[in-house]
């Protein structure tokens, strides 16, 4: 394999964090994308990338060389359009699935200033908390939480997020903190049904997950709803992080219970087309996740 291909490899495996994933991407056997990356390290002599039984992670050098490698992989790509005489300038309509609220928090000045840079594009934006078939349902771009199911679409991680329980400072100073999961049978519960449905919130106590049954106090149609009761002092609410941050951000909401919370969840921007995906969803992709990689809601605590 020529530098230029194990170079493409490599970006494949940083962006993805996963041999498997990257040897999905790229149309490759795991055990190539194995070699090609060995064949690297050997070639530079120095270690790219850690490796365990839980996967892999980018040393301090193979940080700094992905960053090399993406833009030499760039400028050969848009060198290989311009010799095919292919319009470089992102046109046309964009369709782009969010979750309800991640949008309004981090999406909407996504959206705003890519379409300042790229006017000749029209996103059409949906908001839903699902995994779609993109391919039936004719979406371009997809910003997905949680562990992907096995596709052939293209997932770049950006971030993570968790399930993180709060409450109203003037709550808590009149009912008290929960020290434990086991706690929240004695306090008032804003449940929003429409993102968990069964009555119980789960947590994480020495390593193993369990189930808390409890009776809401308020049962809310949207998140929205239940956050906003909380800010009033109706009780504790179980919302995703990134929909808290700015209450925690400005003190209208405290996260309880912190040290119960169940593992973090990958948050990916996810696309199809590869490498032969049109101008605007390689030019939105590259946007999206240069800013949501920034943004501090989706850092891993």
């Amino acid at each position: 394999m020529d530098r230029y291909h194990e170079m493409v490899v490599f970006q494949a495996v940083a962006e993805s964090l996963s041999l498997a994933a990257a040897a999905r991407r790229l149309n490759l056997s795991v055990p190539t994308v194995m070699r090609a990356t060995a064949e690297l390290e050997s070639r530079l002599g120095v270690v790219l990338l850690s490796r365990s039984t839980r996967g892999v992670k980018l040393t301090e050098a193979g940080a700094r060389f992905v960053d090399d490698c993406s833009r030499i992989i760039q400028e050969v790509n848009a060198a290989e359009v311009r010799a095919n005489g292919m319009h470089v300038q992102a046109r046309g309509n964009l369709s782009v699935l969010m979750p309800l609220l991640f949008s309004r928090k981090s999406m909407a000045p996504i959206l705003v200033d890519y379409l300042k840079l790229f006017p000749e594009v029209l996103i059409f934006a949906q908001y839903h908390d699902r995994f779609p078939n993109m391919h039936e349902e004719g979406l371009d771009v997809a910003v997905l939480i949680g562990d992907l199911p096995s596709s052939a679409l293209i997932a770049i991680k950006v971030g993570h997020v968790r399930h993180a329980v709060s409450a109203s400072p003037t709550y808590l100073a009149a009912h008290g903190e929960p020290d434990q999961p086991a706690d929240i049978v004695r306090h008032h519960i804003v449940h929003s049904y429409f993102s968990g449905g069964a009555n119980e919130w789960k947590f994480q106590q020495q390593g193993e997950v369990q189930s808390l049954n409890f009776r809401p106090r308020i049962s809310c149609a949207s998140i929205q709803t239940a956050i906003e009761a909380a800010m009033h002092g109706a009780g504790l609410t179980r919302c995703l992080s990134y929909q808290l941050y700015d209450y925690f951000e400005d003190g209208s909401l405290c996260r309880v219970l912190t040290d119960y919370e169940l593992p973090a969840m990958p948050v990916h921007v996810v696309y199809r087309g590869g490498r032969k995906a049109s101008a605007r969803v390689r030019s939105f992709v590259d946007f999206a996740v240069a800013y949501l990689r920034q943004h501090p809601a989706l850092a891993r605590e």
